[in-house]
């Protein structure tokens, strides 16, 4: 015990937030081999449920080991790892519900008090409550999958295996968030994408045959979602980044997709993408921007532990020159389907208005996807549309 200590002691003092967490984790872990898996296992459910609600609790009667038990108790992921880490009196409710254990901790002297968690005035989009949204943080979100062949084989593997699911939608479904789902089924039977992220996908509505550019495309989350949907569709991808790029092109390989045709592009500039965009015009556009991801923070907390409100301008003035670039390769009569993994009204209903203002494009559709209900991530989607000329 006193060993697992001192590590998460180094870990939390060592970490900055630089990287993400479980970048740093797994490169701290090659720095010590002799930490075995269970130990790793522990570690990281220490620090994950530290940067998840180490601030909402009053530190200065709690010692830091003391602050480190009651993070684990409320917001740990393994209860009988974490369980013989923990007081006595709190062991028989290692399992128990997070308002149960909220009152348990109250009945010790200890208040969490969500509100410190993030203790800015941002208004969030519609849909999304702050105290709901603040509550969230102190869970993991479940892990969401998308099945793609061999449906009834893969629930069969999971009922062998005593492992619960959920069916959300057509082909989602919810797991319990430490299931090694790599180990059970064959890579190309599956991918894993959060509930909401899905979701959006019922706002493409993608035609026979028609061309269309994911200009953000990352690793191809949504594409493979637009493909899936629509096989036929003729899909261009554009990243800043060669590398995720590769990392897209390999992930097609794998789900038997031909291969899209990519840009590397950077949409912020405008003089740059102007000869590339001039001879080429799309039916549609994902435009799923790089944003804050405060609709992912609970799966990865140190992004709210570390978040510098004064960077929200910048990122916002990207998104929205983003856009507004990306729209001038839309055909007349075109849409955009305008994304963010963000509950921040500044980066979502305020860029739209924006975006509008900047192109004359014509709102469609919005809305904020509240995932909390499922335990899922919160996603933002607006659709709009290049007028006739």
């Amino acid at each position: 015990m006193r060993y697992i200590r001192q590590h998460i002691q180094t870990i939390i003092g060592e970490y900055n937030g630089a990287l993400p967490l479980s970048h740093f984790l797994k490169n701290y872990y090659k720095q010590y081999p002799v930490l075995g898996s269970r130990d790793r296992r522990l570690l990281s459910d220490m620090a994950y449920a530290w940067y998840r609600c180490s601030k909402a609790i009053s530190h200065h009667n709690l010692s830091f080991q003391d602050a480190v038990n009651v993070c684990i108790f409320l917001c740990g992921s393994r209860p009988q790892l974490i369980a013989k880490y923990l007081p006595d009196a709190w062991e028989p409710a290692v399992a128990a519900s997070l308002g149960h254990k909220l009152e348990l901790l109250k009945e010790h002297g200890i208040d969490i008090h969500i509100h410190q968690l993030f203790p800015y005035s941002l208004q969030l989009s519609h849909h999304v409550l702050a105290d709901d949204w603040l509550l969230n943080m102190l869970e993991q979100p479940e892990l969401f999958v998308r099945i793609v062949k061999n449906e009834t084989a893969l629930l069969k593997i999971l009922d062998e295996q005593g492992i619960a699911y959920k069916q959300i939608a057509k082909a989602c479904y919810a797991l319990p968030n430490t299931t090694t789902v790599d180990k059970l089924w064959p890579a190309d039977s599956y991918w894993v994408q959060d509930a909401s992220s899905q979701q959006t996908g019922s706002y493409f509505k993608p035609l026979k045959n028609e061309h269309w550019l994911d200009c953000c495309s990352g690793a191809g989350g949504k594409s493979l979602l637009l493909k899936s949907l629509q096989p036929s569709v003729e899909l261009w991808v554009s990243d800043v980044r060669k590398s995720i790029l590769h990392n897209l092109q390999k992930r097609f390989q794998l789900y038997g997709f031909p291969t899209p045709q990519m840009w590397t592009v950077d949409w912020t500039h405008a003089q740059s993408i102007k000869a590339q965009v001039a001879q080429t015009k799309f039916d549609a556009i994902i435009c799923d921007v790089p944003c804050t991801g405060s609709g992912t923070w609970a799966r990865t907390p140190e992004g709210m532990y570390f978040f510098d409100v004064a960077k929200l301008a910048s990122i916002t003035q990207m998104q929205l020159a983003i856009s507004t670039n990306a729209a001038s390769a839309l055909k007349p009569g075109a849409k955009m389907v305008y994304i963010t993994c963000s509950v921040f009204k500044q980066e979502n209903e305020d860029v739209v208005q924006q975006l509008m203002a900047n192109t004359g494009l014509v709102l469609q559709e919005i809305n904020c996807i509240n995932g909390i209900p499922l335990h899922a991530d919160c996603m933002f989607v607006a659709v709009l549309k290049k007028p006739q000329a």
